[in-house]
């Protein structure tokens, strides 16, 4: 009874807390305070517009209490609907109430709190009661609001309070995002609540306001503010960089106790507590990176994998061990992952009481410095930060840093933190052609200066796709079509990614390095074969899945349904740069190319050239800068075999030549013996493209675009 009673007790606590947080949401958006809670008119210049934000605020509260630090953040928009897009896009909301919070130790419950209300152009007010009206579906709430036309009012607000625990220090996620919106925005205020033993980076660019500092009446507590009124909204158009070019901010905040965990904290911190970190210097790099990059490891595996091997060039000896590491402290271990989360049995006993699989950047750098100081061969650590996220200058958060080793041989090799298909020689495409710090290394052991340097970077040539298609008709209903395909720089990398699963690279690593596989480990007769008939049936179940998601992928290529799909990969491509990713497909085009004109029929070749982007009017107009992802291009050849009897024409179509400094797209068709030879080249050329030469760029896309609305006449003769 008194267990009962107990617990009926702490719940009813619980839900006087839950009771509450609901009302201080409330109160903090719609309360007294609320300085819009009669704002109900725009600006003229924006009536035109799908829906105009009439107040946003954003804010962030962090707080201890003893071991308890409380984490809540919220924000409120009150939107004037000004068309149905708009109306639609509002009339339904999702997201969930509960949730565990896993941050720092242990799982506390965190609690969403939703407001919603309608401000009809009378000045009706209609509060939805969000428990009420919202239901369950999925794990998440989805609320309908009832009743939304143009010209009202809709104003919302998300509140949530994340509870947990930390003892130590805690590095909470970074926020980076533009100030405006993708509507334009008439008053806009973001607030920062602190107190002591949190840091704070904040910074603001391109023209953002500053942050603010409050007055409070506690010395212990911190309180901050950005405002800015009338905003245009944001374009987000495709190949853009937000944070590099619009009025943005970006801010963390690093929980650490005491001067002790304040060393150990993970990011870039202010000497005092009180101060904003505006700014991190080449200083404040060195000190940072000269406490984590250490040489350290035992090399003993990658000294008995030397032994008795010799190499053409320095370079390629880095080479090889780099992708030996890679198997030896990686790969080795997914299989045992993979059999783990299946629960099939537990799998890491067998590796010994302490097998080492890298987990991190900064585990691996410091095991290549050991390996590299104890072999005397040059090296520096290269700090970069992805060029989505602005300049090295600006750098302010800790996590947006890639790291990289530099080995200083005869052709400088470059090695990043592994993933199962990295490449030595090459590295994240987001900081090629970036400037970045290099760490200098003295005597192969100690970091003693920082210097700047800008990042090489790759060609459209060296990141290339090809392909050759080769069609053969079936009744002129349809088309058998085999395709090989082959991948090279980051189309690999991305390629890989979505085509391989385990047992496509870490089997073949067990052969190159003559290691075990997991199940050679038990030795037990009948659990082995026991696991070898999970094992297999797990596989077979993810190559079924597999094959799905290669003729979705496809399907998702071509913009049509195929058939009688099969696949096979020819070369995994994972042991160098210049080493291809291979695969062959086969498959079956139905009713969907060919068109009966009398005699004749009509084929639409030109949709095999894979789906190519159709740029319309809007982005036409674009006023952004281009921003894209990497140098690239892309072969591809396609062989329709004529049936006998049978000619083709209207091939003038396929020729077609567009080229400037941008990139270009070039196509020709011609007829050799029996069979229709089609070939295409696309390319892009650089990263970055000034807006004054987005006409370029449209004039080669859209050839591209035009190629694949072309048809070929196939006639008898």
């Amino acid at each position: 009874m008194k267990t009962k009673l107990a617990l009926l007790f702490f719940l009813a606590i619980i839900g006087i807390c839950s009771a509450q947080d609901a009302k201080e949401a409330r109160e903090f958006f719609w309360g007294a305070k609320d300085e819009f809670k009669k704002a109900n008119t725009i600006p003229d210049k924006w009536k035109n517009e799908s829906a105009v934000i009439i107040h946003k605020r954003e804010h962030y509260n962090y707080h201890k209490f003893g071991k308890s630090v409380t984490y809540v953040s919220g924000i409120r928009k009150r939107i004037m609907l000004l068309d149905q897009a708009a109306v639609t896009e509002f009339s339904q909301f999702s997201y969930k109430n509960k949730f565990y919070s896993n941050r720092a130790y242990g799982y506390k419950k965190g609690t969403n709190y939703v407001g919603v209300k309608i401000i009809k152009p009378s000045g009706k007010e209609i509060e939805i009661d969000t428990d009420k009206e919202s239901k369950e579906v999925d794990g998440e709430k989805k609320l309908a609001v009832p009743n939304l036309e143009i010209g009202d009012i809709i104003d919302y607000y998300f509140y949530s309070v994340e509870p947990f625990k930390s003892f130590f220090d805690y590095t909470f996620e970074a926020v980076e995002t533009p100030l405006g919106d993708v509507y334009p925005t008439m008053d806009l205020k973001i607030t920062l609540d602190t107190e002591n033993d949190f840091f704070i980076n904040f910074n603001t660019y391109n023209g953002a306001p500053n942050l603010k500092e409050i007055p409070t009446k506690n010395s212990g507590e911190r309180s901050y503010e950005l405002s800015k009124k009338d905003i245009p909204k944001n374009e987000f158009p495709r190949w853009f960089y937000p944070l590099a070019e619009m009025p943005c901010y970006k801010f963390q905040v690093i929980f650490a106790r005491s001067g002790k965990f304040e060393k150990l904290a993970d990011g870039f911190l202010s000497e005092k507590e009180r101060d904003i970190k505006k700014t991190v210097s080449k200083e404040d790099i060195f000190d940072y990176y000269n406490k984590k990059f250490v040489p350290a490891g035992d090399i003993g595996d990658i000294n008995d994998f030397l032994k008795g091997k010799t190499f053409t060039s320095e370079e390629d000896k880095i080479r090889e061990v780099y992708y030996f590491t890679r198997h030896q402290f990686y790969t080795r271990y997914i299989e045992a992952f993979v059999v783990n989360e299946a629960k099939i049995f537990y799998p890491f006993e067998y590796y010994g009481n302490y097998p080492i699989f890298f987990n991190s950047e900064v585990q691996f750098v410091n095991y290549f410095m050991q390996f590299l100081r104890k072999n005397d061969i040059s090296y520096d650590v290269i700090i970069a930060t992805p060029r989505y996220d602005g300049s090295i200058d600006d750098l302010l958060i800790q996590s947006n840093v890639k790291k990289l080793i530099r080995v200083n041989t005869k052709n400088p090799v470059y090695l990043e933190y592994f993933s199962p298909y990295t490449s030595a020689d090459q590295f994240n495409y987001n900081i090629e052609n970036s400037k970045a710090y290099v760490l200098e290394v003295s005597k192969g052991k100690r970091i003693t200066d920082a210097s700047t340097v800008q990042l090489p970077s790759s060609t459209y040539q060296e990141n290339s796709v090809k392909t050759k298609t080769e069609l053969t008709l079936e009744d002129f209903t349809g088309f058998k079509a085999k395709k090989l395909s082959s991948y090279l720089g980051h189309l690999k990398d991305s390629e890989q990614s979505d085509r391989l699963n385990f047992y496509d690279y870490v089997y073949e690593d067990y052969k190159k390095y003559a290691t075990k596989p997991l199940l050679d480990y038990v030795k037990n007769k009948k659990k082995n074969e026991q696991y070898s008939n999970e094992m297999k049936a797990l596989i077979n179940k993810m190559k079924d899945t597999q094959k799905e998601s290669f003729e979705k992928s496809i399907e998702g290529e071509l913009d049509f349904l195929v058939d009688d799909y099969s696949f096979k990969i020819n070369n995994t491509g994972r042991y160098g740069k210049k080493s291809s990713f291979e695969m062959e497909e086969e498959f079956s085009i139905k009713d969907n190319l060919i068109k009966k004109a009398g005699d004749k029929y009509l084929i639409e070749l030109g949709k095999l050239l894979t789906s190519q982007i159709e740029i319309d009017q809007k982005e036409k107009d674009r006023k952004n800068n281009i921003y894209s992802v990497y140098p690239r291009s892309y072969e591809n050849e396609i062989i329709l075999n004529i049936p006998v009897g049978y000619s083709v024409s209207g091939l003038e179509k396929f020729n077609k030549k567009v080229e400037n400094e941008t990139g270009g797209f070039t196509s020709t068709a011609e007829v050799k013996g029996n069979q229709l030879i089609v070939k295409t080249y696309k390319h892009y050329k650089n990263y970055f493209e000034p807006n004054a030469n987005w006409n370029k760029m449209i004039d080669f896309l859209d050839a591209a675009y035009q190629f694949t609305q072309e048809k070929v006449l196939l006639k008898k003769n």
